[in-house]
């Protein structure tokens, strides 16, 4: 079944597919409305997208119910993931999910989890199986009236994982998902929400990819995350979309009393990537980091980075952004750092550095900083350079040719990004690198 072209009908259908709740499907039309409203950020990017030819939900109707055996999806697709080393990934983690288009095909995780308590399923059964769980905490960090995409994600969603972890819990080993776009104008619409409860630990980590068509794709997801007290969640992206597909993502974290909140961020495909995780700091010495890779080639826009909310007391923020610009790309920076007046000796580190590999590739870095009391500060780092002739002069002069020395250059720099990854996702991150400069 496929549905493309967005009106009332699209979103009702949805739902109706969906067999869902009043109230979601409520939440639903009022996203809609709030997306005829909004226009297109004025900021960034210009974007040129046709609402009318975007297949907004697509499933594969033998594959209309989670399966938790490969042995029950279709060979095909098993083949497919196969192909991308998804099933042999599930052997390092505590749980993983698979979207394929629309829906969640596959879930999967440990009798240990779930002796933990711990919730790990899509956001559609989630809604259904734990409906006053869900209520109390979707959509309220990011509202559906937020921006263009928000709104239009609220209208469309379909996927994506919901995650609660109890108080006092911890996980050994992460939690991934994975999403796959594999039709022409196709758009996704994943939706995921993580609640981390008081005094647990939870590292979830997602991964993106899609073939190469010449009709553009749309991915337009949600992420929102609460940390509880003394919690810590970790989130870690490496996004691999073909480069038809304009990813305009938004993503925001709440963080109670001693939380910890850490954004590992890699973009690498796509045509054109907007995405900015955010922390709202709102608990007194709650912790925000965010650590991004942006690789912008082939003509490729990746404007990124992150936003640091303080309000509570002796909060602190790290952002580290990391980008590399190549074959006519352009790799733009753009932060925001806002410590409250009521946030008093709290403290915020931004460093970001670009890479520019010829003289038709540019990089921008546009931050936002605001201190709003006397007892904080803010530190803002930015540099732009090219590769140093004397450090590739001294690895060739050691045997090593110029395309490996080059790439020994790139690798070292992006090693701040590279070491917060577990190894096999470090491992993957390179031969990405490799195939894309």
């Amino acid at each position: 079944m496929e549905l493309v072209g967005l009106n009332k009908e699209t979103v009702n259908q949805i739902s109706e597919i969906k067999q869902e709740a009043d109230w979601i499907k409520e939440y639903r039309l009022r996203s809609y409305e709030a997306f005829e409203k909004i226009e297109n950020p004025a900021f960034g990017p210009k974007l040129n997208i046709d609402f009318s030819k975007i297949i907004y939900y697509k499933n594969n109707e033998q594959e209309d119910k989670i399966k938790d055996s490969w042995d029950d999806i279709d060979t095909e697709i098993v083949d497919e993931l196969d192909n991308l080393g998804v099933l042999e990934s599930e052997c390092h983690l505590d749980g993983i999910g698979v979207q394929y288009e629309s829906e969640v095909i596959y879930h999967n995780m440990i009798e240990e989890l779930k002796k933990k308590d711990i919730i790990f399923t899509s956001i559609e059964v989630a809604m259904k199986e734990y409906p006053e769980l869900v209520k109390k905490y979707f959509g309220k960090i990011v509202s559906n009236s937020e921006n263009k995409y928000a709104a239009l994600n609220g209208s469309v969603f379909s996927g994506g994982s919901f995650i609660y972890v109890p108080p006092h819990t911890k996980l050994d080993r992460p939690l991934q998902s994975y999403f796959r776009i594999n039709s022409r104008n196709m758009g996704q619409f994943e939706r995921t929400l993580i609640i981390v409860d008081h005094d647990s630990e939870l590292h979830y980590i997602e991964g993106c990819t899609a073939p190469n068509y010449s009709e553009s794709s749309l991915h337009a997801a949600v992420v929102e995350i609460y940390v509880g007290k003394n919690s810590k969640c970790r989130y870690s992206t490496i996004q691999n979309w073909a480069q038809n597909v304009n990813n305009l993502v938004t993503k925001r974290a709440l963080v109670e009393e001693n939380g910890t909140m850490e954004w590992i961020d890699g973009n690498i495909g796509s045509n054109i990537t907007m995405k900015y995780p955010c922390c709202i700091l709102k608990g007194d010495k709650s912790n925000g980091t965010c650590i991004t890779i942006s690789v912008a080639t082939n003509k490729q826009e990746q404007d990124t980075g992150a936003r640091m909310i303080h309000l509570g007391k002796n909060t602190r923020s790290t952002i580290i952004s990391k980008s590399i610009a190549k074959n006519g790309g352009n790799a733009t920076y753009r932060g925001k750092v806002d410590i409250k007046k009521n946030a008093t000796n709290s403290t915020s580190l931004v460093k970001c550095d670009t890479l520019i590999l010829d003289n038709i590739s540019k990089s921008d870095t546009v931050p936002t900083n605001i201190c709003n009391n006397t007892s904080s500060s803010i530190e803002h780092e930015a540099t732009v350079s090219k590769i140093s002739e004397e450090k590739l002069f001294y690895l060739m002069s050691r045997g090593i040719d110029k395309e490996r020395a080059t790439e020994l250059i790139i690798l070292g720099f992006l090693e701040k990004f590279r070491e917060e990854l577990p190894m096999e996702y470090a491992v993957e991150l390179n031969q990405l690198l490799k195939r894309n400069l």
